[in-house]
């Protein structure tokens, strides 16, 4: 498979402020991550809340700047310069958490859906009107005449979602970068969001970035997987492969707490391998150190991200068998 989508070496920090202006910390929120996209791949991006996973979201469509690093769509680089910025969010489009958080209330279905057409300069009014109506039905929001004129308010939280991905749709994008787009919906609308997501990827063919904590859906609609924690790729690789032999800490605990589906085994009891983070300077040596069951003294050195076997890498000290 052809990279559609390269990341390099990407770093941002943040600087915490006291009361006064005085700067208290620094926040290393992505600290030099590193991967790829392939054309037509659902490449999962896991981790709790905190780790990064919407940080390398912004800075791919240059909502927030990157102190260091390099970004390439289709092999050319994407820097600060307006054209390029502009090629990122044609052919980059995002689902949010909460589409509240994305669209107007006080606009109408259809103009919402047709805004990037107009910000883009694509077509007339006839045209984009003929490609609201498309995408509404790609989405499978009927009846479409009675949607179209409706506020946001007016839908169901699954409805609204789906009118995030069809305006993420109407510019025919290369890369949509999906945003925990199911966690605030229901479980019965979940299955039905992700199977519609998984149907239109896969009918043209749409490279997916899905960032997620939810390791049972990542690996429904995921094939390739990293693991994101305080800013570090800890380990990526093939989504199976890692799902059900981890090499990692912190993925074999965030394996220990996905919920258990059969109500036979309701009551038994599930221990998760991590411990209370003790206090230690996390960005000296391993960051999961503070909470690793199998700390040795060599995680006071950082690890690096290194090749276990194919695709699969991990960056720890400690041999998981």
């Amino acid at each position: 498979m052809n990279e559609i989508l390269k990341i390099k070496n990407l770093k941002k920090s943040f600087v915490k402020k006291g009361v006064f202006g005085s700067i208290t910390s620094t926040v290393k929120a992505v600290d030099e991550i590193s991967f790829s996209l392939r054309k037509g791949e659902v490449f999962v991006i896991a981790g709790e809340s905190g780790s990064g996973k919407t940080t390398i979201a912004k800075l791919i469509l240059k909502l927030i700047k990157e102190d260091s690093g390099e970004i390439f769509l289709e092999n050319d680089q994407i820097d600060n310069q307006s054209k390029n910025v502009e090629k990122i969010r044609m052919n980059c489009q995002m689902i949010h958490q909460d589409p509240y958080d994305s669209i107007n209330p006080r606009m109408r279905i259809n103009q919402i859906i047709s805004e990037p057409l107009e910000i883009h300069n694509i077509g007339n009014k006839d045209m984009r009107s003929k490609r609201v109506i498309e995408v509404l039905r790609e989405v499978k929001l009927e009846p479409v005449q009675g949607i179209l004129k409706k506020y946001p308010h007016m839908l169901s939280g699954g409805q609204r979602q789906r009118v995030v991905l069809a305006r993420a749709l109407a510019l025919k994008p290369k890369i949509i970068i999906a945003d925990e787009p199911v966690s605030m919906l229901d479980v019965s609308i979940r299955a039905e969001m992700l199977e519609l997501m998984q149907e239109l990827q896969k009918k043209y063919n749409i490279s997916f970035i899905y960032i997620t904590h939810d390791l049972a859906t990542a690996r429904y609609f995921g094939q390739r997987i990293g693991i994101l924690y305080m800013g570090k790729l800890v380990e990526l690789g093939p989504i199976d492969k890692i799902l059900t032999k981890p090499k990692h800490p912190y993925t074999q605990a965030l394996i220990d707490a996905i919920s258990e589906p059969d109500p036979k085994n309701i009551h038994k009891y599930k221990k998760i391998r991590i411990n209370e983070p003790t206090d230690v300077d996390v960005y000296q040596g391993c960051r999961f150190r503070a909470r690793c069951p199998y700390v040795i003294e060599k995680c006071s050195e950082e690890p690096k991200l290194e090749k276990v076997d194919g695709e699969h890498f991990s960056a720890c000290h400690v041999e998981l068998t």
